[in-house]
């Protein structure tokens, strides 16, 4: 699979899981050193990832999601409830591995090169490795699901994660059957893909490009 393909086939998968199928350790490893891989602010690479199996510390934070699901759900007017009540949020149990992705800003502190006016670059560096995981287990034919309906002060206990860590991402990974073409959300009628010509700008925020670039974004492929 290229990298344009990956791109392409790349969703976040909750409801396509091949149960029963483990994901291999020399898998797992080659996904986790994609991740690895990424780009980070000063080569800081603030990253540590946690790979949780234990199924009953995975029922803990499952019911975490569900208080917040219904939560969510109770805020909602009646016409986006049906919608929703349609969308499955998780897979926690259904897959094989659940994976905990943190960020220690303490990493080579405090000189931590490019940092200094901009220290969330220490949680947009633990996202880039994110996104590297990701296409290398599309690539791979398995899919990730970022799980978010949780406090995630609560999911840190659970975890042990120490006060000074930050927990970025919650992820479930297993093998599916197929990427679905468009993204559930999208399929489900939640929310549509913006056109790309409407977000791009020239020079200053909200100058629209010209004619000319408008029909090449509007007609780009790949």
């Amino acid at each position: 699979m290229d990298l344009y393909e990956a791109i392409k086939k790349r969703r976040d998968v909750r409801s396509y899981y091949i149960k029963d199928k483990p994901i291999p350790d020399h898998v797992l490893a080659k996904i986790l050193l994609a991740a690895h891989y990424a780009p980070s602010v000063g080569f800081s690479q603030p990253w540590n990832f946690i790979v949780i199996k234990d199924i009953e510390t995975r029922k803990r934070i499952k019911e975490l999601v569900e208080v917040e699901r219904e939560r969510f759900r109770n805020l909602l007017p009646e016409d986006r409830k049906k919608i929703f009540d349609k969308i499955k949020i998780e897979a926690i149990l259904d897959t094989p591995i659940n994976l905990a992705v943190t960020c220690d800003p303490t990493r080579f502190a405090p000189y931590v090169l490019g940092r200094m006016t901009m220290p969330e670059l220490c949680q947009y560096s633990t996202v880039l490795a994110i996104e590297n995981l990701w296409l290398a287990a599309t690539a791979e034919g398995i899919g990730v699901g970022w799980v978010s309906f949780f406090k995630k002060e609560d999911v840190k206990r659970i975890l042990s994660i120490p006060e000074h860590v930050d927990l970025v991402a919650y992820l479930t990974l297993g093998y599916v059957e197929k990427f679905p073409e468009r993204p559930e959300l999208e399929e489900k009628g939640w929310l549509n893909r913006l056109p790309l010509e409407e977000l791009v700008y020239i020079d200053t925020f909200g100058k629209k490009p010209d004619e000319s670039f408008i029909n090449v974004l509007r007609n780009s492929k790949f």
